[in-house]
């Protein structure tokens, strides 16, 4: 999440980046633990086009540019998970997300993020295998069906 902050706030070059986080913030990191990591911000980064354009087709009301900075970045990472970490239940990838969100945002963001996440979660278990992209690289999204969430100021 500090690197997906920082990219979202500074736009260094992605190497920079990673060099800078993994050699001056977190340089004694299990080497897993560090492909990992890096495989989910690279990946997020080289899909910020399409994971925006799913996470607007769904955030009725809310443009991606006026989320909260954390929050934003929560659900561009869960998403980025929920199109291309098949080794992970969605489910779980949601939970995650909730539990960051917990712990770096506020009550009203989980709501949301779990809203959000939800549909988008639905829309990609309602299309078929064909409809979605054959690689992380890919640069374009099949946005059906015409149901949105939407933020409800009402729901405690």
């Amino acid at each position: 999440m500090q690197m997906l902050y920082q990219y979202d706030v500074a736009r260094p070059p992605i190497e920079e980046l990673l060099e800078t986080y993994w050699s001056e913030l977190r340089p004694n990191v299990d080497e897993d633990v560090r492909r990992f990591a890096t495989s989910l911000v690279r990946g997020t980064i080289e899909n910020l086009e399409t994971i925006d354009r799913l996470l607007a087709s769904r955030a009725e009301h809310w443009r991606v540019e006026r989320m909260a900075t954390v929050d934003r970045n929560i659900l561009r990472l869960a998403v980025y998970e929920l199109l291309y970490e098949t080794e992970t239940p969605k489910v779980v990838i949601i939970n995650e997300a909730i539990e960051i969100a917990r712990r770096y945002s506020t009550y009203e963001a989980t709501q949301f993020i779990n809203g959000l996440l939800d549909a988008i979660r639905k829309q990609l278990e309602a299309e078929s295998p064909s409809d979605l992209m054959p690689s992380p690289s890919a640069s374009s999204l099949k946005i059906t069906g015409s149901s949105s969430w939407q933020w409800d100021e009402e729901e405690p």
